[in-house]
């Protein structure tokens, strides 16, 4: 019988770039031991900050992410809504560019990402504050 769990946490704040998180995630989650098989979405509540999966170990891919962001979609383009600063209407684009939710296969009680797998907070404001993730487990338990 497919088994539900959900749980709610808020991450640290962090600076703008890209940051691996996935140890909070797992922290977070002592019930994914139980699960055989499943999936883990893992969604973040808000609008200027993403989610995505990108190499575990070597911290110089976080910072040409971070480059590569920046040039797709630069803080001096034409954009309209400015009341929130500079940094905000290009935070909106590329968290919509990288997107709000993973998926996550669930295999013996682990997530099953490839060896050099990590999940990342993409935090796209200069000073975004604490970012709140929603994680659900959905599978078989073992």
């Amino acid at each position: 019988m497919t088994q539900l769990h959900q749980t709610q946490i808020s991450l640290p704040s962090y600076p703008r770039g890209f940051h691996l998180i996935t140890r909070h995630v797992v922290d977070a989650l002592p019930e994914l031991s139980e699960f055989g098989v499943g999936m883990l979405q893992v969604f973040i509540q808000h609008t200027s900050a993403s989610l995505t999966i990108n190499e575990n170990a070597d911290p110089d891919v976080r910072v040409d992410m971070e480059t590569a962001a920046n040039l797709i979609c630069p803080e001096n383009m034409p954009f309209v809504h400015t009341c929130e600063g500079p940094d905000d209407m290009p935070a909106h684009v590329k968290a919509s560019f990288f997107g709000c939710q993973l998926q996550i296969p669930i295999r013996d009680g682990r997530l099953a990402l490839g060896t050099w797998q990590g999940i990342y907070l993409c935090e796209h404001r200069n000073r975004g504050g604490s970012r709140r993730l929603v994680l659900t487990i959905q599978g078989m338990k073992a």
